[in-house]
């Protein structure tokens, strides 16, 4: 086969057909930016969720004087000195399961609830007498909080039994959900893509159907004839893929790095890498190659019959 032949006559289908050519270059660049997008969304999950869940505490609040008026957990009073000791005594007791035990004081939750929310208008009513001791326990696994639930929850002394992992896992919830509903987009944009690479090789095939049969009578072989039209949608769909790489590089750059700057504006969150981003990038080009190829190839066996 005669390279040059094929290079010519992908370039005259990408001419003839160019309004085309264009729909499938940018319905291929969405729908893998997308994908690499959702990729990239995966990894920071699970980058956030090994970040904030190595942070997590399980609180356990012990009962104040206002809690034994006013909650059935507490009906027994407030917390004894008796009481602490005994959570505590516990708490070392479970060494296999706790990492780090810190005691607050009604004094110092009272100091710290000042420093969150002293502009409130609450902030100024309080007391530290109506504030709450705590206990705030760093689990080794994180998912062992049931542990210290069943251990001490409804316990005398002890108003609840808060593990922050909740708090996170229905960020985490909404986050995978934004990332599923992208992936669904994804998968619709790739039907779309599919449809107008389909077409766009069926209308080119059509517009050369006296050099295709041409072809035909001079003996040539089927692939000879469907190189051409293979190579074109391949081509196109690998200018879509760089254009959705470059998409998520400038993304990357832009919207973390600079401009937005989000990685100093939101130093809480562990962002992603560039490893993460660069390392997607050679995915989205063999997809980008692969797919409209195989597309074209299967259309040519259905519809042409060369």
């Amino acid at each position: 086969m005669r390279a040059q032949f094929v290079v010519s006559e992908i370039g005259v289908g990408l001419r003839r057909n160019l309004t085309m050519t264009f729909a499938v270059i940018v319905s291929v660049a969405l729908s893998l930016a997308l994908f690499g997008g959702s990729l990239l969304m995966s990894d920071q999950v699970s980058t956030m969720k090994g970040y904030w869940y190595d942070k997590v505490n399980v609180s356990i609040f012990l009962c104040n004087k206002s809690d034994a008026e006013s909650d059935p957990n507490c009906a027994k009073g407030a917390v004894t000195d008796d009481q602490k000791k005994s959570i505590m005594s516990d708490l070392d007791k479970m060494s296999s399961v706790v990492q780090k035990v810190t005691y607050e004081s009604q004094d110092e939750a009272y100091k710290h609830y000042k420093q969150q929310f002293g502009d409130s208008p609450l902030a100024s009513s309080l007391t530290p007498d109506q504030m709450q001791e705590s206990y705030r326990i760093k689990l080794k696994d994180p998912q062992k909080y049931q542990v210290i639930a069943t251990a001490f929850d409804g316990r005398d002394g002890v108003q609840s039994v808060q593990d922050q992992k909740g708090i996170l896992d229905n960020l985490f919830g909404l986050l995978n959900g934004m990332n599923w509903a992208a992936r669904a987009v994804m998968a619709l944009m790739l039907v779309v893509a599919l449809m107008l690479i389909v077409n766009t090789v069926r209308v080119s095939a059509f517009s050369r159907r006296r050099e295709t049969g041409i072809m035909r009578l001079v003996g040539a072989s089927g692939f000879y004839i469907q190189a051409p039209f293979i190579m074109e949608a391949a081509v196109a769909g690998l200018i879509g893929g760089g254009v959705a790489c470059a998409f998520l590089v400038v993304a990357r750059y832009f919207i973390i790095d600079h401009g937005l700057d989000l990685s100093h504006k939101l130093n809480l969150i562990n962002f992603i890498g560039w490893d993460a981003v660069l390392t997607k990038l050679p995915l989205i080009l063999a997809t980008s190659l692969l797919m409209p190829a195989l597309a074209a190839f299967f259309a040519l066996r259905k519809y042409l019959k060369v």
